[in-house]
């Protein structure tokens, strides 16, 4: 993956790079349950990064949902983390990739999917999706 430059867009606007994105905070708590498979579903519609070329805002819903093997992802930390993003400038398809790369690394589920719902912007509605893993079920 090629981090995407900090500076100025051409517009004036000024963006972070992708180094912005702090991983570091996302924190886990023991499962005390493995080998049961107990789906955990998170969302959040406060998620906000910058476009990369505009500058401008992208607005969107995150929903990340997962299989933890012995570890759960803690809601605090992954607010910090979300947040980390809010002057990077990143393509929505990279964004939600770069999630799903951090959090399976940090939470190391059996399985993970993450969707980014953003909302629309010049008439345009992007819904980006990425999975991890074998889910043992059906999607939609």
């Amino acid at each position: 993956m090629v981090d995407a430059p900090a500076g100025v867009t051409p517009r004036g606007l000024a963006v972070q790079g992708y180094e912005a994105i702090d991983a570091s905070v996302l924190e886990t708590f023991p499962y005390e349950y493995p080998g049961k498979a107990t789906a955990v579903d998170i969302d959040t519609d406060e998620f906000t990064a910058v476009c990369p070329w505009s500058g401008l805002p992208d607005f969107g819903t995150v929903a990340i949902h997962y299989l933890p093997r012995t570890k759960i992802l803690e809601l605090r930390s992954l607010k910090f983390y979300l947040l980390s993003y809010r002057s990077v400038g990143i393509y929505q398809e990279h964004a939600v990739n770069r999630m799903l790369e951090d959090l399976v690394r940090v939470v190391e589920p059996a399985w993970m999917e993450i969707t980014l719902d953003y909302k629309i912007r010049g008439g345009i509605h992007t819904v980006c999706r990425v999975s991890w893993g074998d889910s043992g079920r059906a999607r939609p």
